[in-house]
Order: C-alpha cells, then structure tokens, then sequence
C-alpha cells in the first residue's frame, strides 16, 4: 500500500481509482479507519478535475456487498440452478489444472475456448496471464470483436488507417457547432469530462445538437435542438445531409482535392448518377423518420458554422450495417474539412493523439501500414476462418468444425467476462454453455455465466490489489490503483490464480515470478518516450493519478493537413479514403468501398414488422457498467430497470405506467416494468443493458435483459448488431 494521507479522527486516505468498462476512469480517495473503508471521496485537486459519477462513489457498497462470493465453489446442481458446493483452494485448482490436460490431450489445445473481456481494467491484472499460462500449455481458441465499437474500429481503419481519430475533450471549447450523434454523455460519460467541457462549449456560445431515439439526460442537460431517428437508418441521414451540401455547393472542395480519394464516386452515389436515386432529404425522411427540413437545415449549420466537431457514438454502429454509419460520418467532416483543426473533428473512433492505449508490450493491436496489412485487418472472412466471432459465439460451440468453425469446443475458461448475460440470444447461450464438458469461471458476483460453471473462483476488487490504468480510449492522465483494503480471506487475484495453475501445469515463465509491484513498475516502463510524462514512480504511486499538462489541445491529424507532403495519413493512398480500394478488393456488396445506405434487417422496413412491429435498442444505464453493479444497492435506487415504450405504441396496447408487459419475439420473452414516456420516439421501445439474465421455469427472462431479445450475428463489419431487434409488447395477463 502507498504511503497515505493523513486526515482527522485516525483515518488515513487512500487514492485509487474508478475503473471499470463504464465510459470513464476517475480519481477515488478511499477513507480508511481501522483497516475498513468508511466513506469515498473524489478528485478535489487541479483543474480538470477527474470526478466521479455515481458509479464510482457506489464502490464502496459493491467491495462490500454481501453478495460477493467468498470461496471456492464447485457446481453441485444442474447448470444454471447456481447450486453449489464449498471446496478448498487446493481441491479447485487440482480440478481446473486437470480438466485443463484432459481436455488438451483427449481433443487438443484448440478445444479449450479461453474467453476475458472488460471486467479488468488495469493494465497489470490483465487477460495476459491466462493467455500466457494456456499457449504455454499448447494454445487455444478465442474470438474476437468488440461489443461497444467494432463498426467503428472497422470504418476508421478503412478510411484514416488508424484509430487514433479524436480531438482531446478540451477542445469543444473551440467548436461553434457539437453534433453528439448517438452520444449521452451525461450517463454514460464518453470520456471523463466530456460534460465538463460540454458545458464550458455551451457556456462559450456553442450550438449542441442530439441525434437520438431518445430524449436523453444529455439531450435534456445540454441539447438546443433533439433530433430522434429511427434505429438503423443513420447512415440515411448523414447521406441526406451529404446531398445538401453538395447540391447547395458547400462542400470544401479544395480540402477534398487535396487531402482525400474517392470523392468522385461518392458523389455520384450521393446525388443519384450511380442508380438514378437522388439521396435528398425527402428520400432519407421516409427512412429516418427525420422530417426533410431539419436535415436540410442540419446539414447547413454543419457545412457553415465551422469548426464543427461530429461526435458519432457508438450505439448507432450497434446495428445491421452499422459500419456505413461510422463511414459516413468521417465523409461528412472530410466535405466540411472539418478533419484537422482545433474545434473539428474526424468524425472517427475518437481516440485522441495523447497516452497510448496500453503498452507497446502488451499491445495486441497492430496497425500495419502496408497495403496488406491493411487489407487483412478489414477482411473479416479470413478473421473467422481463425477465431469465431463473440455474436457466433454460441454457434461456434454448438456446431464446430461441421458448421465452419475453426474447433470444437469442449471447455470454456472465463474471466472478467459474462457472455451469458451481455452477447445476443441468451437462450441460445444457455444451449450452448450445457453441451460444454467443463466450464471455469473467475468472477465477483453470481452472475448469470458464474451461475453455468462447474468451478467458480473468487477473485478480488480493484480495492484489494494493486495496477494502474490509462483514461478511458485514451486521454492526458493516468491513474495508480492503490490496494486501498486487505482482500477478502478466501479470494484471490486472476494473477495468483495463474500463478498457482502453472505450478500444477509444470509451466515455467518468468512472467508468473513477478511480483505485483515490478510487473506494474515494468509495465510503466516499458511505455518509454511514449509517456515521457511520468518521471516519478513513487510520487505517481502516492498521488494516485498523474495528469499530463497539455499546452493545447491534441488534434488528430493536425501534421497531416498542415504538412501533408512529410505526415501522409496511414493508409496505402496516404490519403482519406472515402472510396477504400482495400474494401473494393473483397468484393463483397454487403461492404461497398464508399459509404452507402443499405436497409437494415430488423429495421424499420423489413417485413418482420408485421409480426414484430417495434425496435428495440439497448442503452447504457446510468447504474451500471455493462452487468457490473446490477446488485448494487444505492444504484438500484437510482433507476430501476424497465422498458421505454411511447404513451402513442402503449395506448395502443392498453398499457399505462408502471404496467408489467411481456416483451418478446422469436428468440425470447422478458418480463418488465413498462416506462410509458414522450421521451422516446414513436415505434422505438428501449431497455438498459447489462441487467442480470433470470429465468423462470417457463424460460421467461424477470430481469430484463434485452439479448434475451438480440440477434447472434455480427454485421459485415464485424460490428454487434443489438439495435437491430424487432420486438412486440404486450401487458401481461395475470395468470
């Protein structure tokens, strides 16, 4: 434990963190007396401070909770009846350490599935040791894709050749325009002080536009004009606003001529020469549901009131073609040339040029800058001849090699991840997780994946260890995560548990011989010129965050419009792609090498409607960190779970306030708590994700998780498609 600050009545002050897959990391201060945590405080330093939402000042009661599991369990029940029996440590990692070599030498490494995903936040205590601990015990298979933004990642490798896209927050300030698309902030944070400068933004004469199917607390806190659309249909949108610029000639053509290749085919796509439709707002309005004046007068204000930051959220590209959305939106800033320059915006992943991802060590991501590379990392066929996508997940397990799967799986090790409860089609997951031989599970909380295990360890909080972490994408501070209290007797840390498996597994890598403290001291220094900004480790330590002074804001690809010749951008034309030879060589119409509108499935269109006539989409709740949280006390208090459904779809169905309604389609039922509001549009219902999966005996899920609901494929761009849902909502009849 760092050396801590003193306060009054014999407490002590322990800096750390709030750090979970929430939006943002923030400054923790831990009060300490007695060896136990009383109260939370935040960042009350330097300006900008790193301020906590109601998560973070909430952690208190989540180390704390009764709930959490406090030894070793072996599964006495059927699956997911999370009936269980105490066991030793010992007789725990004796089983997982033989299962291990069964399953390795009955079917061969590749049947064992290793699955982590954002439960950690710390760059220490990582996925690196398990992956670690299972290659050196011959490999593995594992899946890719990210849940939050792989639409995103997907359209910014194609068309900046990099994900680092984003301006620091700061600079809103320097914008006449904000357009959040799909973004609530003031919820889901999007970076730790984006409201914090939304406000600075607002109160410095800036117009902020909403682009959302629901009137969101950001929209209510922030917003001069809400814009609600139809789930699916973005990319419509940004299209339309496409033709008004250029039919009104406000496209900055000399930023297109010189700094971007493929204008040409867009806008013939866009003004109809390619097939004879003309992408005018009054097209995209019986798509969207947006009335053609407010895009026109839209696409005015974006093309006239520069600088303009488009800021594209990622709930949008959580759809069937989600990636022509994010596509889109980096065309738009291009036309507007807007990319570059204080106050604009790429429109793209919104990583900003300021702290890397993670260490050069334990980077896993590789933007490679030849053409091949290039063309690999978008050509998503070759990706899944070796790794399954986390949609197909549950197909992956149930089919094999006979359905096209790189292996069949036999066992599933999971850490820092609830698929069960946070990929699509659950009921198909459940499925899936029963026909396994073995499942081990690493977790905190009776989740609904812990509640499927054979063996379930007990890891620790980030109260109880020592790490640290970078902002969330990315951003000027860094945070050390003091170990603020002793761990809970019987549980362990995801590093000692791999630690003591690779003593039964006869594994020897001097990774596991480290202690806490070098590994994270190594891994800090391993940063190098990258983080030059962090001279003293043991100051770091003491203060708990260290915030990197910037004398300006970082712009993204501020060289290269300044000197294009010497900072070309990274990809093979060293240009902006609006039309992408790498895409145009897969030859696939599902992913055009322009950006283009094509009409989703399960969208406001398809036929299914006449069945399953809703959308839904899922959104951040304001309590959770995807299913992080969901028992937590204070914040159940804060806003219950329940669905959004408009006073016009429930008088429809005789359904008023506080109502239960079934929710339901082919894939499954959800019992809910009806929310009948005009806060959300006309023919859109909404549910928050990340609420527990919990069935009943018929199957009907009373914890209202919306990928009871989902659908389990990806789309072509690798993204999660969990606003493509078609449902229908009925009040349910007492039985």
């Amino acid at each position: 434990m760092s050396e801590a600050q003193q306060s009054p009545h014999s407490e002590k002050v322990v800096p750390t963190g709030g750090c979970y897959d929430c939006g943002g990391r923030c400054v923790i201060k831990v009060h300490i007396k007695d060896g136990k945590a009383v109260r939370v405080e935040t960042d009350d330093g330097d300006e900008p401070q790193l301020r906590a939402c109601a998560r973070g000042r909430a952690l208190r009661q989540q180390v704390y909770s009764p709930q959490r599991l406090r030894f070793p369990l072996k599964r006495g029940g059927a699956r997911g009846e999370a009936k269980f029996e105490r066991i030793s440590w010992e007789e725990a990692l004796d089983t997982v350490a033989g299962e291990l070599l069964r399953i390795k030498e009955k079917y061969g490494p590749e049947a064992i599935l290793l699955h982590t995903y954002s439960g950690q936040a710390g760059m220490f205590h990582s996925s690196i040791f398990l992956r670690s601990l299972l290659s050196h015990l011959g490999g593995y298979t594992s899946g890719w894709g990210g849940a939050s933004a792989e639409a995103s990642v997907f359209a910014s490798r194609a068309t900046y050749g990099t994900l680092t896209t984003g301006n620091t927050r700061d600079d809103l300030v320097n914008s006449r325009l904000i357009i959040l698309w799909g973004v609530n902030p003031a919820e889901s944070i999007y970076g730790t002080n984006t409201s914090f400068y939304l406000v600075q933004a607002k109160e410095a004469g800036a117009k902020i536009v909403v682009v959302d199917p629901r009137h969101t607390a950001t929209v209510a806190t922030f917003a001069d004009e809400w814009i609600p659309i139809r789930p699916g249909t973005d990319a419509a949108m940004m299209i339309a606003m496409a033709y008004v610029i250029i039919e009104q000639d406000l496209h900055d053509k000399k930023f297109l001529s010189k700094y971007t290749v493929g204008w040409e085919e867009f806008e013939a796509y866009v003004t109809g020469r390619e097939d004879g439709i003309a992408k005018s707002p009054s097209w995209a309005e019986d798509r969207t549901g947006v009335p053609a004046a407010v895009i026109a007068s839209l696409a005015r204000e974006y093309a006239t009131a520069k600088p303009a930051a488009l800021i594209p959220g990622y709930a949008p590209g959580r759809t069937a073609y989600g990636e022509q959305y994010h596509r889109a939106a980096s065309v738009l800033a291009a036309m507007t040339g807007n990319v570059g320059i204080s106050g604009g915006g790429a429109a793209g992943f919104e990583r900003a040029p300021v702290g890397p991802m993670v260490p050069p060590s334990f980077s896993q991501l590789k933007e490679g800058t030849s053409y091949q590379a290039q063309l690999q990392a978008l050509d998503i066929p070759r990706r899944l001849r070796k790794h399954p996508h986390f949609c197909n997940l549950w197909d992956a397990v149930l089919e094999g090699k006979a359905g096209g799967y790189p292996s069949d799986i036999k066992m599933a090790y999971i850490a820092a991840a609830n698929p069960l409860n946070q990929f699509p089609n659950v009921n198909k997951g459940v499925r899936a997780l029963n026909k396994l031989e073995f499942i081990v599970v690493h977790e905190q909380f009776m989740t609904a994946t812990a509640r499927f295990a054979d063996i379930l360890l007990p890891v620790t909080t980030i109260w109880e260890r020592n790490d640290f972490a970078r902002a969330w994408l990315s951003g000027p501070y860094f945070l050390y995560l003091n170990k603020v209290i002793e761990p809970l007797p019987e549980t362990k840390s995801d590093f000692e548990i791999c630690r003591e498996l690779a003593k039964r597994l006869g594994i020897h890598d001097p990774l596991f011989d480290l202690s806490e403290g070098e590994g994270i001291r190594q891994l800090i220094n391993s940063m190098g010129d990258m983080v030059p900004e962090i001279p003293d480790l043991e100051k770091f330590q003491r203060d708990g965050v260290h915030k990197i002074r910037l004398a300006h804001p970082a712009i993204s690809f501020e060289k290269q419009i300044k000197q294009p010749e010497q900072n070309p951008f990274r990809t093979p034309s060293g240009k902006i792609e609006i039309y992408c030879q790498r895409l145009s060589d897969l030859n696939s119409p599902d992913i055009p090498p322009i950006p283009k509108y094509i009409e989703p499935w399960e969208g406001p269109n398809d036929p299914l409607r006449k069945r399953y006539p809703l959308q839904l989409i899922s959104f951040h709740h304001k309590a959770r960190a995807h299913s992080c949280f969901y028992t937590n006390p204070w914040l159940q208090e804060l806003e219950p779970q329940s669905l959004w459904i408009n006073t016009r779809d429930a008088e429809a169905r005789n359904i008023k306030d506080n109502d239960q309604v079934r929710v339901f389609n082919s894939r499954g039922e959800v019992i809910i708590t009806a929310k009948v509001t005009e806060r959300i549009m006309p023919g859109v219902v909404a549910l928050g994700e990340g609420a527990w999966y919990c069935p009943d005996e018929q199957g009907r899920d009373w914890g209202g998780n919306p990928n009871v609901l989902t659908r389990d494929h990806y789309a072509p761009g690798g993204g999660f498609p969990f606003n493509s849902c078609l449902v229908e909502v009925e009040k349910l009849t007492p039985q």
